[in-house]
C-alpha cells in the first residue's frame, strides 16, 4: 500500500479575531437587525425614469423634450364593453370618468363622455378617434392626467379601487400607463422581498439541518447569514441608497455569499479534526472512484470532560488548533473569493442603467459584509460543534468522488459549450415591455389589450425644417402630413398624434376653411382651445412633437432597428429628426446596453480574473484552465437563454456575472487545496485526487444549497426575478461539475494511478 499523503505543515491560527472585535461584529449584527426591523425602510423604490437616473446621457433626449414641450404622466384605463354606443355603456364610462376625476392628484380625465362634443363626434374625429378609440372599436380609452406633485403609488391605488367597484362581465377594465406599470412593479419586489426573505430563510435553515445535523452549526450558520444581510441593509441604509429595481434581491445574494463561506469552513474543520482523530489517512488512488479506505488506530477522544466523566465539554488543545487552522486555511480562500465576486459586482458600477449600478454599490458592500460576519462570528458555533468530534453525516474522513475518466467529463463540457455559441446570436437583450410581468396577471391582460389596439410604450419624436424655417407656413404643414401618414403606416407604431392631426380636427369648423395654418395655430396655441398647440408645435415654431404609441406585443425586431426606420420616414418627408425620447428610446438604449455588458462586462471581469487566478495558481497553466472553465460558465449560461428563448432584460442579464463570481469560488478552494498538498510533498496526481476527494462533498454541497436558494425565485410572481433566480441556480451548479470535473483536465493533473514522482505544477 502506497504511503500515506505527507502532513500538511502547520499553518498559524486563523485571523486574528480577538475576542474584542467577535465583540464588536455581534454588536454591530445586533444593532443592524434593531434598525432594519425599526427603522429602515425596505419598501423598493421604483421611479419614472427606471431604467436611468436623471444624470445618465440617455435621459437627456427624454429631459430636452420635456422641457421644450411639458406634459404629464397619463393613466390610461380601457373599458371593453359590447356596444360602445349604448346608453348603459355611456352611463358607466361616465361614472368612472367622474370617480378617477375625483381623486386627488389627477388633474383631468378625457373619455367619451368628457373632452369631445358628443361621443358621437369620436369616430369621425381626426383626434379624438385616435385617443380614445380601440383598433377594432371594441373598447375606447378614458385618459386620466396625473399633477406634476401627485402622489403616484396613492393615485394608483384609489383608481384601482374606482376600476374594481365598476367592473363587470360586460364591463371589462384594464389599466396601463408608466405610473401604473412603475407602481405594480414596485408592488411585486416588494412582495418578493417580504415572501423570499422568508421562504429562504427556512429554505436554507432546513437544508443546513438537514445536511450537517448541528445544532450550533444551524445556529451559527444561520446567525452569520441573517447578520450579513442585517448589516448590508443596515450600511445601504446609512448611505442613502434605497432598494431598487434589482436591490430588492441583494438579501437573498449576500445570503447565500455568507453561505458559500460557510460551507466551506465547515468542511475544513471536519477535515482537519478528521486528521487530528487520525481517521484521515486515505490512499491517493482511492479517491478517484474506490472506496476511501481508513487506516490507523481509532479516532483519538475528541473532548475532555469534567471530573467523574461528568462536567462541560472542553476542546483538547488539538482540537483547538485543527479548528484554528481549518479557518485560517478558508480565510485564504474566501478572501480571493471576495476579492472575485466583489469584482463581479464592481463592473456593473460602470454600466449606464442606474438599476445595474445600484446593484454593483450594493453587491460590492454585501460581499465584503459576507466575509467578515462569518468569519466574526461562526467559529465560535464551529468550536462548539466540533466538541463532538468530526461533525455531520460523513464522519469528516474523506471520501471518494465516483466517476468515470474526467477526460469524458471534459469533453461533454467542451462540446455543449461549442454547441452554445451559435445560439449567442438568438439571445433577447431588447425584450418586450410584456416580458416583465406574468401572462396569467392583470397587469399584462390590461397592457396587452392597450397595446393591441393602439400602443403601450411611447416614442417621442421632435422634428424640424432642415433650412430652419417655421412649420406652419409654406410646405412645411403638408411635410408633416405627409410623415404623419406614413408614421401611422408604420406597423410598429399603434397610434400618432401630432400637429398636423390637431389642424384637421380644428378644420372641422366651416370657418377655418378661410384661415393659413399659421391662423389655425394661432388659435390652437390659445386659451379657447386650452393652449393645446403648445405640447405640439414650439413657441418659435420651428420645431414640432410626434407622440406615437408604440406596439410592443408583437414586435419582431429591435427597437433601435424600429427607430432608425421611423428616422429615414422622416427624412423621406423632407424634415430632419433633432431628438427622440420616451420610454420607448430609453428601453432601446437598455437593450444595447445589456448587449454591451455582455461582452465588455464578462470580458473585463475575465480580464481581472487573470491576475487572481494566477495569484491562487502560481503557474501559467493553472491560470489559463481556470480562465477557460471560468469562460464556460456564461457560455452555457447564456447558451441556454437563446436556446430556450427566454429574453435577457436587464434584471436577469446579472446573473452571468453573479454566476461567475459564485463558479471561481470551488476553482479557487480546489486550486488551493492542491497547491498545500504539493507544498507538502505530493505529487501532482496525489494532490489532486487529495483535494478532489476532500472538497467534492462541499464543492456540490454548497452548489446545491445556493442553487436551492436562488431556484425559489422561480415561484415569484416578477418574471424577471424568475428568469434571474433559474440562471444564477443553474449557473453555480454547472460551475461546481466544471470545477471538479474539467478544471483537473485542463490544468493537467495527471491521470489516477500516476506516478507518485510526477511533481509538475497543476
Amino acid at each position: 500500500m502506497a504511503e500515506p499523503p505527507a502532513a500538511e505543515p502547520v499553518r498559524p491560527a486563523a485571523p486574528a479575531w480577538l475576542p474584542p472585535a467577535r465583540w464588536a461584529a455581534a454588536l454591530a449584527v445586533a444593532l443592524s437587525f434593531a434598525l432594519v426591523l425599526f427603522v429602515v425602510d425596505l419598501t423598493p423604490r421604483v421611479e419614472s425614469e427606471f431604467f436611468f437616473s436623471s444624470e445618465d446621457p440617455q435621459l437627456r433626449g427624454s429631459q430636452e423634450i420635456a422641457a421644450q414641450f411639458p406634459s404629464r404622466d397619463q393613466l390610461l384605463v380601457a373599458a371593453a364593453g359590447p356596444d360602445l354606443a349604448s346608453p348603459e355603456y355611456l352611463e358607466r364610462v361616465g361614472q368612472l370618468t367622474a370617480a378617477l376625476a375625483a381623486i386627488p392628484g389627477i388633474e383631468q380625465v378625457q373619455s367619451l363622455t368628457r373632452g369631445p362634443a358628443s361621443p358621437r363626434v369620436v369616430a369621425t374625429s381626426p383626434v379624438w378617434s385616435r385617443l380614445l378609440l380601440g383598433r377594432d372599436k371594441e373598447m375606447s380609452l378614458l385618459i386620466a392626467t396625473l399633477a406634476e406633485d401627485a402622489d403616484r403609488p396613492a393615485v394608483v391605488a384609489a383608481a384601482e379601487a374606482q376600476m374594481a367597484a365598476r367592473a363587470g362581465a360586460d364591463f371589462r377594465l384594464d389599466a396601463s400607463g408608466v405610473p401604473w406599470v412603475v407602481e405594480m412593479m414596485r408592488r411585486a419586489l416588494a412582495r418578493d422581498l417580504e415572501l423570499f426573505s422568508l421562504v429562504a430563510l427556512l429554505a436554507f435553515g432546513a437544508l443546513i439541518a438537514l445536511v450537517y445535523r448541528s445544532a450550533a452549526i444551524f445556529a451559527g450558520a444561520l446567525l452569520s447569514c441573517l447578520g450579513s444581510c442585517a448589516l448590508t441593509l443596515a450600511l445601504l441604509w446609512a448611505l442613502e441608497a434605497p432598494i431598487g429595481l434589482l436591490t430588492a434581491n441583494i438579501v437573498t445574494i449576500v445570503f447565500v455569499i455568507c453561505l458559500s463561506h460557510v460551507v466551506f469552513m465547515t468542511a475544513n474543520a471536519r477535515a482537519e479534526l478528521a486528521r487530528a482523530s487520525g481517521a484521515d489517512d486515505l490512499e491517493p488512488g482511492e479517491a478517484e472512484g474506490r472506496s476511501p479506505s481508513l487506516k490507523g488506530s481509532p479516532p483519538a477522544p475528541s473532548a475532555e470532560r469534567g471530573a467523574g466523566g461528568r462536567g462541560p465539554l472542553r476542546l483538547s488543545t488539538e482540537r483547538r488548533e485543527a479548528l484554528a487552522r481549518a479557518v485560517a486555511i478558508t480565510w485564504q480562500a474566501s478572501a480571493w473569493c471576495t476579492a472575485t465576486t466583489g469584482l463581479g459586482f464592481a463592473s456593473l458600477l460602470f454600466s449606464s442603467a442606474k438599476p445595474l449600478r445600484e446593484l454593483g454599490f450594493a453587491g460590492s458592500i454585501g460581499t465584503v459584509v459576507a466575509l467578515l460576519v462569518p468569519y466574526a462570528l461562526y467559529p465560535v458555533f464551529l468550536a462548539r460543534a466540533g466538541r463532538g468530534g468530526t461533525f455531520g453525516r460523513a464522519g469528516g474522513a474523506a471520501r471518494a468522488l465516483p466517476g468515470r475518466p474526467r477526460a469524458i467529463y471534459a469533453g461533454v463540457a467542451l462540446l455543449l459549450a461549442l454547441a452554445a455559441l451559435p445560439l449567442l446570436p438568438r439571445l433577447d437583450t431588447d425584450p418586450s415591455l410584456l416580458s416583465y410581468f406574468a401572462e396569467e396577471g392583470s397587469l399584462y391582460r390590461g397592457l396587452e389589450r392597450i397595446d393591441h389596439h393602439g400602443g403601450s410604450s411611447p416614442l417621442l419624436l421632435v422634428v424640424a425644417d432642415p433650412a430652419g424655417g417655421r412649420l406652419d407656413q409654406g410646405e412645411a404643414p403638408k411635410r408633416l402630413g405627409a410623415l404623419q401618414a406614413a408614421l401611422e403606416k408604420d406597423p410598429a407604431v399603434g397610434s400618432s398624434l401630432a400637429l398636423p392631426l390637431l389642424l384637421a380636427e380644428a378644420r372641422q369648423n366651416p370657418l377655418a376653411m378661410y384661415l393659413s395654418p399659421a391662423q389655425v395655430v394661432d388659435l390652437l396655441m390659445g386659451p379657447n382651445f386650452g393652449q393645446i398647440g403648445r405640447g405640439f408645435l414650439s413657441e418659435d415654431r420651428n420645431h414640432a412633437l410626434f407622440l406615437l404609441r408604440m406596439r410592443e406585443g408583437d414586435r419582431g425586431e429591435p427597437r433601435r432597428r424600429v427607430i432608425e426606420r421611423l428616422a429615414a420616414e422622416v427624412g423621406a418627408a423632407g424634415l430632419a429628426l433633432e431628438r427622440q425620447g420616451g420610454l420607448y428610446e430609453l428601453q432601446a438604449s437598455l437593450g444595447e446596453l445589456v448587449a454591451r455588458s455582455l461582452v465588455e462586462g464578462l470580458g473585463g471581469l475575465l480580464v481581472l480574473f487573470l491576475g487572481i487566478a494566477w495569484a491562487v495558481a502560481r503557474s501559467a497553466r493553472g491560470m489559463a484552465a481556470m480562465i477557460v472553465c471560468l469562460l464556460l460558465v456564461p457560455l452555457l449560461l447564456l447558451g441556454s437563454f437563446g436556446a430556450l428563448g427566454w429574453p435577457l432584460d436587464f434584471i436577469s442579464s446579472p446573473a452571468a456575472n453573479v454566476a461567475i463570481g459564485m463558479g471561481i469560488d470551488s476553482m479557487i478552494h480546489l486550486m488551493l487545496a492542491v497547491r498545500r498538498r504539493l507544498a507538502a510533498g505530493d505529487g501532482a496526481a496525489a494532490a489532486w485526487a487529495y483535494a478532489r476527494s476532500r472538497l467534492w462533498p462541499a464543492i456540490l454541497g454548497g452548489a446545491g444549497i445556493l442553487a436551492a436558494g436562488f431556484a425559489l425565485f422561480a415561484f415569484s410572481s416578477f418574471p424577471p426575478t424568475q428568469r434571474f433566480g433559474v440562471a444564477v441556480a443553474v449557473g453555480t451548479l454547472a460551475a461546481a461539475g466544471i470545477a471538479l470535473l474539467v478544471l483537473p483536465v485542463v490544468a493537467g493533473a495527471p491521470p489516477p494511478g500516476a506516478p507518485r514522482e510526477a511533481m509538475e505544477q497543476p
